[in-house]
């Protein structure tokens, strides 16, 4: 890692000193000093001590300060503290005459023990102090405990030693990449944009949702322009103590400035950048942080080489004066990749994994929709952990349906022991689905159906859209929502009843149909009136009685859905069945499979062959036995 200076440059030698060896220093010699001093049998009091005296019972005594302690003639020893000021010359002078034959020693306190006690709360106040300000910060880059609350937090990586990520590892995002190309050229030729008088972006705002790479895009430019690359996220800036945010802020961008030319990456810069209003006021810490970016941003030449990126996902909510040209000066939208870079980004994550011959990645691709590249890095790994687990020598396309299963809907609980009523409901539950999804020509083709329970989902319906939808169709929106309902609707055709397993998609038609009317304009009795809010922080709310006519034609929508996914099953109650039966036998069937049912073709599947090892725990004669009546 980097030392925080430039090049070439080594930072000051600090003396190893440490403040916990010094507290164990002064510790051990308060017990060293301790030590020294004789075991006391017994404490008198003042009388006491002068009975003895008195009696003359004492054969030696010590004096040292206002401490007196000594021996009796019987061999006890004795110790008193006596009144500070009342020990002097006379005192000892009276002692030696009513005690004559007493050996009586007075100690002078060493005058290292007086030089420690007068330097001992110096000494802690120094450490103190050397603590909280002078002790180098090997974490923090600043000096003491204090002194690093104003250095910046980021870290410093280098594109050979530290990123060694370049445009070939980022994949999905095309234009992104080519957008942000530029910026490579600028930091490896800058003279090239400046010599016609241009002027390169001084940042650039890097939009997405979570997981799309927006912070691996940033690590290619660095790696591809072989500059360091400075990362910090916004919650670095912001402390308790007003001011600490700006000083970092400055300091890094100090920094920046020393190793240019480099790259300064701000992830999740909403968490200082986010719009000024009337809720805080003018000395909060997060508006004075942010003051110090924009005034930095400001201080930008074209010569400087620095180039600053920032990520977020929520880009409406930042400060105007954030985003304006001259500081932030574009924004590049990094989207979820559609089903070419689904296929690009597996194709990328599979190269250090052992695949069977059966993986069909378009497939795949196919079937992780809205996926981002996070998610397809996950499905890989927990592709390549199931097969491990089930003892396998590669990774096969059963392993990737299983952990694209997994990621999407939970693990499939087949410890899970269902009724048989349960597995009927769900069997016609899903069928319903299936024959509906089948039937619609809008609807995306169906891939598998499966009553096996998977989180909180007794049983799922599967599709596999041949294409990315960039828009909704109103056809293909309604044909949605009679899929949807189609197996609330086969619960009473078949079952005379319903359950509660259609609370999900009584869910998902609602929020589609307030969709229809609300933000897409597909209801004419609403019209083409926004009435969503789209995430806003503000929004006009409808009238009550415009609020109550948007519930009336959601609620219309969602029966006419009914109404047509309940004809649709009706049209083919026997083939429905069918598909039912076929469920309740395989548990999961193949979209293939349901579409030569509805055709009329019965499922022919290869029986399974018969085991020819012995199971563990397991006697061979009956194995014998079970072989032989099914071969004769």
């Amino acid at each position: 890692m980097s030392n925080g200076k430039p090049d070439g440059q080594q930072p000051p030698r600090m003396p190893a000193f440490r403040f916990p060896m010094f507290l164990l220093l002064i510790v051990g010699l308060a017990f060293l000093l301790s030590g020294l001093r004789q075991p006391i049998d017994v404490r008198v009091d003042i009388n006491e001590f002068r009975s003895m005296v008195d009696s003359g019972t004492i054969s030696a005594m010590t004096i040292s300060g206002n401490s007196i302690s000594g021996e009796r003639t019987d061999g006890s020893r004795f110790a008193l503290d006596y009144p500070v000021g009342a020990i002097d010359s006379d005192f000892v002078k009276e002692l030696h005459e009513r005690v004559p034959d007493a050996v009586i020693i007075v100690e002078k306190p060493s005058v290292w023990v007086q030089l420690m006690v007068m330097m001992l709360p110096w000494l802690l106040i120094f450490a103190v102090v050397w603590f909280m300000f002078l002790r180098p910060g090997a974490k923090t880059g600043g000096s003491g405990l204090m002194g690093g609350f104003g250095r910046s937090r980021h870290s410093t990586m280098t594109a050979e030693e530290d990123t060694n990520v370049t445009f070939d590892d980022v994949a999905g995002i095309e234009e992104a990449k080519e957008e942000v190309s530029e910026i490579v050229e600028f930091l490896k030729s800058p003279k090239r944009f400046t010599r016609l008088g241009g002027r390169v972006p001084h940042g650039v705002l890097l939009v997405g949702a979570p997981g799309c790479g927006k912070t691996l895009l940033a690590k290619a430019i660095a790696g591809e322009a072989n500059v360091p690359f400075l990362s910090v996220t916004g919650s670095d800036f912001v402390e308790m103590f007003v001011g600490v945010g700006a000083s970092r802020v400055r300091n890094l961008f100090e920094e920046a400035r020393q190793r240019s030319p480099c790259i300064i990456f701000i992830d999740e810069i909403d968490a200082v950048g986010r719009k000024r209003g009337n809720f805080s006021g003018g000395h909060d810490e997060r508006e004075q942080t942010l003051n110090a970016v924009l005034v930095e941003m400001d201080g930008f030449k074209n010569d400087e080489g620095v180039i600053v990126l920032a990520a977020t996902n929520r880009a409406d909510i930042l400060d105007p004066a954030l985003v304006r040209p001259g500081r932030f000066d574009r924004q590049v939208h990094v989207p979820a990749p559609d089903v070419d870079g689904r296929l690009a980004i597996l194709g990328i994550h599979v190269q250090s994994v052992v695949l069977g011959p059966d993986v069909d990645l378009r497939r795949m691709a196919r079937g992780t929709p809205m996926f981002s590249g996070a998610d397809l890095e996950a499905l890989v790994n927990e592709a390549a952990i199931v097969a491990t687990m089930k003892g396998n020598e590669h990774v096969g396309q059963d392993d990737f349906e299983e952990a694209r299963d997994k990621i999407k809907w939970g693990k499939a609980r087949k410890s899970h022991v269902a009724t048989d009523e349960e597995r009927r409901l769900t069997a016609y539950h899903e069928a319903g689905h299936a024959i509906v999804q089948a039937l619609e020509e809008e609807a995306d083709p169906i891939h598998k159906v499966s009553i096996i329970p998977r989180g909180p989902f007794g049983g799922a319906t599967f599709s596999l859209p041949e294409r990315d939808r960039t828009y909704y169709t109103k056809r293909h929106a309604l044909a949605m929502l009679r899929v949807m309902l189609g197996g609330r609707v086969a619960e009473e055709e078949f079952l005379g009843d319903i359950s509660s397993g259609a609370s999900s998609d009584i869910c998902q038609a609602t929020a589609l149909a307030r969709r229809m009317v609300e933000e897409w304009g597909m209801d004419d009795e609403i019209g083409f009136v926004h009435h969503g809010t789209d995430g806003e922080m503000w929004s006009v709310r409808p009238s009550p009685d415009t609020a109550r006519r948007i519930e009336e034609q959601i609620k219309r929508l969602v029966d006419v859905a009914k109404d047509g996914a309940r004809q649709t099953i009706k049209d083919a109650l026997d083939k429905c069945e069918e598909i039912a039966k076929a469920l309740l036998e395989y548990e999961t069937i193949t979209g293939d499979e349901v579409t030569g049912l509805v055709e009329g073709r019965p499922i022919d599947r290869p029986e399974p062959p018969l085991p020819t090892t012995v199971p563990p725990l397991c006697d061979r004669s009956v194995v014998d036995d079970l072989l032989d009546g099914a071969n004769g």
